[in-house]
């Protein structure tokens, strides 16, 4: 489904200054794989590379080196099309993801960019949206919405596009306990692979059964949740 390798990424340098000395990589040499119907937790302290990684994986950022692929398919120019119909990414803050007035207007942005016919549309967000249990925000306007309410409209704009493979940014952000059970049993019933960057140990533990860390842009530890989050020495050597 999902294989990264030997990738290595930079960040343009700043026009107004421009230094001779090489950059730092913001990613150096990350290698991981996550077969089809796989959940990952992603880790790390602020700045190891996480959003990066995920902006990488889905072709915001392209690779300096190494080698890309998801289902099938490499990550360059020429495939982000085909790319983005495979991988849908849900940002940290939902209101960088709603933009249209009202929800069924935002959950069928894509289809309709994708030039998907009107009726099909229509009938894929009715469905995504009964799928998620917010069948009846489909009219409501999308600023006026509960923080867990627009976390779900995000994920629906990007499952009714229906990828095989999911990135979730800090998905539990902004939400409330209540709102952070729904979060995690709608994606514990979705099945879709799925790479989850978080700080929060407790969704990692109830949705990820192994969890790769990243410390400097590089994969610091890759193994089993239950071991890794129990691992005292290992998650504060990692700043975690």
């Amino acid at each position: 489904m999902v294989q990264v390798t030997d990738v290595t990424v930079y960040y343009e340098k700043n026009e107004k200054n421009q230094k001779s000395e090489p950059a730092e990589p913001a990613l150096s040499g990350v290698s991981f794989s996550l077969g089809a119907g796989g959940r990952l937790a992603l880790m790390g302290a602020n700045g190891a590379g996480k959003s990066t990684l995920l902006l990488t994986l889905i072709g915001v950022l392209l690779p300096a080196t190494g080698e890309i692929t998801v289902a099938g398919i490499p990550v360059r120019p020429s495939r982000l099309r085909d790319l983005r119909q495979q991988a849908g990414m849900v940002f940290q803050n939902p209101d960088d993801q709603l933009f249209m007035p009202t929800v069924a207007e935002d959950v069928g942005f894509g289809l309709r960019n994708y030039g998907v016919a009107e009726a099909e549309a229509r009938a894929r967000v009715d469905r995504t949206l009964s799928r998620l249990g917010i069948g009846h925000l489909k009219h409501r306007f999308s600023h006026r919405l509960s923080g867990g309410e627009k976390r779900l409209a995000a994920l629906a704009g990007v499952l009714v596009m229906e990828p095989s493979f999911l990135l979730l940014d800090e998905p539990s952000s902004f939400l409330d306990p209540k709102a952070r059970r729904t979060l995690t049993a709608v994606l514990a019933g979705l099945p879709q692979a799925m790479l989850l960057a978080t700080h929060d140990t407790d969704t990692a533990r109830a949705l990820c059964p192994d969890t790769l860390i990243l410390k400097n842009g590089r994969v610091f530890a890759c193994g089993h949740t239950a071991d890794i989050l129990t691992d005292a020495a290992l998650l504060a050597e990692a700043g975690l």
